[in-house]
């Protein structure tokens, strides 16, 4: 059985993640969020650089709300694949 991989939207308390959540559910992506408070206490200390909300996906990584309807738009679209190139995602 083949695991399809998920696109991670890093996400933070603000309006914008929020909206990024509902296109991600309207258009009925499954995904996984990653809140960037997770950094605080996991990894690295506070990220500043971290632009919210982002998705990072084997398709590649799109930045900002305006980025995150682009992949959106791109997974609704005829040109997404399903399947991974990456052996590594």
């Amino acid at each position: 059985m083949v695991k399809k991989r998920k696109p991670v939207l890093f996400i933070d308390d603000g309006e914008e993640s929020n909206d990024a959540i509902q296109l991600f559910e309207n258009a009925k992506i499954a995904y996984v969020t990653y809140h960037i408070k997770k950094f605080e206490k996991d990894c690295c200390g506070d990220v500043p650089t971290t632009i919210t909300p982002s998705v990072f996906a084997p398709d590649g990584v799109f930045r900002g709300f305006e980025g995150v309807k682009d992949y959106v738009l791109f997974r609704n679209s005829d040109l997404y694949n399903d399947e991974s190139p990456s052996a590594y995602w």
